[in-house]
Order: structure tokens, then sequence, then C-alpha cells
């Protein structure tokens, strides 16, 4: 099950019924089995907090993933500012859609035991980001 929250954001999350279908076939891709994930989608300033309050880190971030995941079954919360997105996509030159794919799989690479605290891992994740991208591009894109 694969549910989409907003907290303090308004903006229409496109095909969401596609986006279940690529999380899940990414989590089945990668060996696991899908049980809950939890998308919560909110502003710079309420993951701020969260971030403080949680991880001591007065900083912001794009996303902060909350781990529930018991041997190879998925469950987590995945709290992702949209503020950040928008910021992320300008930077970037990338469109809004695209960076918040990039984020939304993001979260459930790291659900499945991927990680970026070295540049080592960070290639990877991100070599897996584009990996489920081009995916989502090909075969779920409607």
């Amino acid at each position: 099950m694969i549910d989409f929250n907003f907290e303090d954001v308004n903006f229409q999350l496109p095909e969401q019924q596609t986006l279940v279908d690529w999380i899940s076939f990414a989590v089945k891709n990668e060996g696991y089995e899908l049980k809950n994930i939890t998308y919560v989608f909110c502003s710079d300033e309420y993951l701020w907090n969260m971030n403080k309050q949680f991880l001591q880190h007065d900083y912001y971030t794009d996303i902060i993933t909350f781990d529930y995941v018991k041997g190879k079954v998925v469950s987590g919360d995945l709290f992702i500012s949209y503020d950040r997105i928008v910021d992320n996509a300008n930077k970037f030159d990338v469109s809004r859609e695209t960076e918040l794919l990039r984020v939304m799989i993001h979260g459930v690479l790291h659900l499945i035991g991927y990680d970026d605290v070295t540049d080592e891992l960070e290639a990877e994740i991100h070599k897996m980001e584009d990996y489920y991208l081009d995916i989502y591009n090909k075969e779920f894109r409607r």
C-alpha cells in the first residue's frame, strides 16, 4: 500500500496510480515485498522542524526517511519538502516532475538498503535513481 498525504503544501501529484505502480515495481525489482509506504509532502519549514527534532540537524533537506523495514518487507514514512523540489529543479535545470520523481525513488532506495553517506555510495544511489527514472519514462509514463 502506498499513500500520499499533504501537510502544508498544495500541489497536484500527477498520475498517482502510475506512481504506485512504478514504486511497487522498484521494490519488487530489488527483491523486496511492499507492505506500506506513506509519502508526506510538506514545506521547507515543516521538514526543517522535523530535521531538528528527530535528527538534530539544523538545515533544510529535500527528504527525511523513517525506515520501518523488517527483513525484506518494506515499510516507511517519507517526508518530502516540495519547496526543495522546486528550488532543486531550478538549480539542476530539470522539470519539477523529474526532481519530484527522483526524490520519491531516492527515499524508496534508502528503504531497500541503499545509502549515501560516502561519495561512492552517493554515486551508486544516484545511478539507481537514474535507472528507475529511465524505467518510469519508458514503461510507466502515460
